[in-house]
């Protein structure tokens, strides 16, 4: 059994900045899956990659990476353009396919842990596939989502908003950031929002907050670490990074997988500081550079150092 099965996008991002335009791998469930087979961890990831240009760019990458593609390779790529602002943020536009289980049946690869997120788990029809999945996969392993939300393929916060509940609900380990919340729940401190995710099921809700670092809660636990202040590049891939980076960091400490569940639910305010501060560390490196491109184990081993 693998440990890591993550399910959904895979896009080719078209990165443009001071009139110059690069072609870089992107979707957030595909970066997530990139993370952690640059961290050292048997990763599947199950997206639609097509039979394009587009296509050649991202299998290149994730192979390169030490990702397992699961999917068959058909139809047209999803691709964004990405338009970095002076900040270093960036702001997208998608032409973006999510069909019901691209390319076949639901994949019944077995692993550990399931990642989803963002497009894939928020975005009609594919989206109620995944939720199917999550349900069904629960039983045998421990799950965990981004809903990293595009507002301009998902609808509004009112059409979005009970399906990410549900999803949260389905999972053990929740991550978003503090625009996500701002953009899901208008007005509501993030960390009232946090508390109501947690109130519906899962074990462990991080939020990312940008230069302010992040924070978790778990039980009536409420745990906060800085940033790593580095020189930022970009901040593409910088949530995804984090997420590759918190599983990682859980995994490493055994509690990841249906048999830690217990674990997971039990962890201590110490253990989250030090997860949330790998995962901070992950994706301080990726905004060093430019584009999604996360760390190796020995990265971050040497970052750390």
């Amino acid at each position: 059994m693998r440990p890591f099965l993550v399910v959904g996008e895979a896009i080719l991002d078209v990165i443009s900045e001071s009139g110059h335009d690069r072609e870089l791998p992107g979707g957030s469930p595909a970066n997530v899956a990139a993370g952690l087979g640059r961290l050292g961890h048997q990763v599947g990831l199950w997206a639609h990659i097509g039979a394009d240009h587009a296509g050649t760019v991202l299998r290149e990458h994730l192979t390169a990476s030490g990702v397992d593609l699961l999917a068959p390779v058909a139809g047209v790529s999803s691709r964004a353009h990405a338009r970095i602002q002076p900040d270093g943020s960036a702001r997208y536009e998608f032409t973006v396919d999510w069909p019901r289980w691209p390319g076949g049946p639901a994949p019944d690869e077995p692993a550990e842990h399931v990642h989803t997120g963002s497009i894939a788990a928020l975005m009609p029809p594919g989206a109620d596939d995944v939720e199917q999945l999550l349900r069904q996969r629960r039983a045998a392993a421990t799950v965990s989502f981004d809903p990293n939300v595009r507002p301009s393929l998902i609808g509004s916060p009112d059409e979005s908003r009970a399906r990410v509940e549900t999803l949260v609900a389905a999972s053990d380990v929740v991550k978003a950031s503090d625009e996500d919340l701002a953009w899901l729940y208008p007005g509501v401190p993030p960390l009232d929002s946090a508390r109501k995710w947690l109130a519906l099921g899962p074990s462990l809700v991080c939020v990312t907050l940008g230069a302010e670092g992040a924070f978790a809660v778990a039980g009536d636990l409420d745990v906060a670490v800085p940033p790593v202040p580095v020189t930022v590049a970009d901040t593409v891939g910088a949530g995804d990074a984090f997420m590759s980076g918190l599983l990682d960091a859980l995994w490493e400490r055994r509690l990841l997988g249906v048999e830690a569940r217990l674990r997971l639910g039990a962890v201590t305010g110490e253990t989250i500081r030090q997860v949330l501060s790998r995962a901070a560390l992950v994706a301080a490196i990726t905004v060093s550079r430019a584009g999604a491109a996360p760390p190796t184990a020995e990265e971050v081993s040497a970052w750390e150092r």
